[in-house]
């Protein structure tokens, strides 16, 4: 029965993360930088509202668009916090994480042969999507550009097909975010024009040199905001993403919403409305630790002769392979495991223009990091000589 597939799904691959990942995971005693989730636990008082929640039966479906209490608490989050207006009665859904927003928010304005452009290398969950819709993806090479995606850069692939642009700052996997004159100078190219920006903010909270500015601040009416508490409250598994959007967008947004999940899970939303409000600052210790950690891992690559840039954001550094390597990225990150018994991930898995680099995830304890950067180290004294 494959033959009656759906040839776009036949198209589409696993993660190249997962995909690594899952390869290597069994190998024994390895030191493992890959997967970009916090470390931390869920603040024990979250953790508390959502046992409060089991305990008194909270358990039943809720407004499709998410309880009116989490959306009241996740529009004050985003004002306070970045200074901007939504109406939690229409404009802001809670969604199966941030993933869940991102699919449901490029299948209600995508159309067939639109085009879709986003910044390569990039996080590998928006290619399938845009494929799956009958769109194209449009790569804009940022190798060049300091990994930063411009107003400049973006205007290069501009066409009459251009229904969207995505915007994922800081981003996975540079870790690269945006300043507040290049956020404008993108609203101004993009102000007179019929196109969507879709902003995944979802690293919004761990912004280290200057403070978290969202495009929507510029140009409200055409941006989508995606955003949740997966990187922020250490929630990856609780599955609570958030988008914000104009009612004028977000009322079809919301269709496409219900008839996929029907709602977010219920348990998951009682606990976030305890984050959002009692923990509005939870991430800020956590951000501080990766700052540490940041500060560390950039003198000991830097110290090993990479050539990396250091990140603004999230908790990665996307590395350059040594010229003296000539092994593609794929090759190079399974030797280095076999050899050295480190993982990080290819450059491929963030589209072709992430060959040639791997990316190393900060997101685990210090003893990790100098004992996963050591071995990096001995093997490139190998691999010299």
């Amino acid at each position: 029965m494959e033959h009656l597939i759906n040839p776009r799904v036949k198209g589409i691959e696993i993660s190249g993360i997962r995909k690594f990942f899952n390869m290597v995971s069994d190998t024994k005693d390895m030191i493992s930088l890959t997967i970009g989730q916090p470390d931390f636990p869920t603040p024990e008082h979250v953790k508390n509202a959502g046992l409060r929640a089991i305990q008194e039966n909270f358990t039943s479906y809720t407004h499709n668009a998410g309880l009116l209490e989490l959306r009241k608490a996740a529009a004050s989050f985003v004002n306070k916090k970045y200074g901007l207006i939504y109406d939690p009665e229409s404009e802001v859904i809670v969604t199966t994480g941030a993933s869940e927003a991102i699919d449901i928010a490029l299948r209600t304005i995508l159309t067939e042969g639109s085009e879709v452009i986003l910044p390569g290398p990039v996080y590998p969950g928006y290619e399938p999507i845009i494929t799956l819709c009958g769109a194209t993806p449009v790569f804009a090479d940022i190798r060049d550009s300091q990994f930063r995606f411009t107003a400049e850069v973006i205007e290069k692939h501009l066409t009459k097909n251009t229904r969207c642009v995505i915007l994922p700052y800081p981003s996975n996997p540079t870790g690269v975010s945006l300043t507040e004159a290049e956020l404008k100078e993108i609203a101004e190219l993009l102000s007179s024009r019929d196109i969507f920006i879709l902003a995944d903010e979802i690293y919004s909270e761990l912004v280290y040199d200057q403070k978290h500015l969202s495009i929507a601040t510029f140009i409200k009416e055409k941006t989508i905001v995606i955003n949740g508490l997966s990187k922020s409250h250490s929630m990856t598994g609780w599955r609570i993403g958030l988008l914000f959007a104009p009612e004028s967008i977000s009322k079809h947004i919301l269709k496409v919403h219900q008839y996929n999940v029907t709602c977010a899970n219920s348990i998951a939303q009682k606990a976030s409305v305890e984050a959002l409000t009692i923990g509005i600052d939870d991430a800020l210790p956590m951000k501080k630790e990766y700052e540490k950690r940041r500060e560390y891992v950039y003198d000991r690559l830097v110290g090993l002769g990479l050539d990396v840039i250091k990140p603004d954001g999230a908790f990665y550094f996307f590395v350059k392979i040594p010229a003296y390597i000539s092994l593609n990225s794929f090759d190079f990150c399974l030797e280095l495991v076999q050899q050295a018994k480190v993982a990080v991930v290819p450059g491929s898995a963030f589209s072709d223009y992430g060959e040639g680099y791997f990316r190393l995830s900060f997101a685990c304890s210090m003893d990790a990091l100098e004992d996963g950067l050591n071995r990096i180290g001995l093997y490139l004294s190998k691999r010299i000589v």
